[in-house]
């Protein structure tokens, strides 16, 4: 069943629930903390959100139109690393909060990468592998690093090859309905889909300042990436019937 709301209905909702959500970001993060207490407090933050009920209210008051729809239409997008990207609210350069939305059948596992702040992660449907790596000069598997950037002009992802390099892996997890994990920036991990159906995650990137690039690793025998691999933002239109969609998700997690 789809859930529809009119312009009207949104303003009778006021954005009780953008509001309500954007105050526990404010008051639960502290973005000048040590990068370990940040990603502890983001964790605590993202499973408190993520809570389907009430994901579930921020999801439909956001489809009706409250917070900034044209905005974060702009900056959602059909990820290169194989899921949904749907902004939910964006507190500038502070707080992302998105919903994820891996589909069965995806390019799976992603890239090997870390990110450009701590983050936080809570799975409200489906399930999720992870996989951490570690730099291994001496040993480990061979590995081509790229650094990704964002185009100045542009969406596009840009991707600059930054020599051979070797990793190996540290840890394995699985992630289900309900968990939820926190990492710091540098963390080289990937992560993927192991449901037969979609799974819906809720990420939080935070903190006071963005580091310029990140990393990403291919296995050394693998296709080259290309230089640049185009983002192309979803229309309003279209970026409401996925909330819509994704409520949908969420009333069945």
């Amino acid at each position: 069943m789809s859930h529809k709301y009119s312009s009207l209905e949104g303003w009778a909702l006021g954005g009780h629930h953008v509001t309500s959500a954007r105050r526990l970001l404010a008051d639960g993060l502290d973005v000048t903390a040590t990068e370990a207490g940040l990603a502890r407090a983001a964790q605590d933050v993202v499973a408190e959100l993520g809570a389907p009920e009430r994901l579930l209210e921020l999801v439909r008051d956001l489809a009706a139109g409250a917070g900034d729809p044209a905005g974060c239409a702009r900056l959602s997008y059909r990820h290169v690393l194989g899921f949904d990207k749907l902004l939910l609210i964006d507190d500038g350069p502070q707080h992302m909060l998105r919903a994820h939305v891996w589909h069965p059948g995806a390019r799976s596992p992603e890239d090997i990468h870390n990110h450009r702040s701590p983050l936080a992660s809570h799975i409200v449907r489906g399930a999720l592998r992870m996989e951490l790596y570690a730099d291994a000069p001496a040993g480990g598997e061979a590995a081509a690093r790229y650094q990704e950037s964002l185009a100045e002009r542009s969406a596009d992802w840009l991707l600059e090859p930054a020599g051979p390099a070797r990793l190996r892996l540290t840890q394995v997890a699985e992630y289900t309905a309900g968990s939820s994990y926190a990492l710091p920036a540098h963390t080289l991990h990937r992560a993927w889909s192991t449901a037969p159906y979609p799974t819906v995650t809720l990420f939080l990137e935070t903190g006071a300042e963005r580091r310029r690039h990140t990393d990403v690793f291919l296995g050394a025998d693998a296709e080259r990436h290309a230089p640049a691999v185009p983002k192309t933002p979803l229309g309003v239109k279209e970026y409401v019937r996925e909330l819509e969609a994704l409520a949908d998700l969420i009333v069945t997690a």
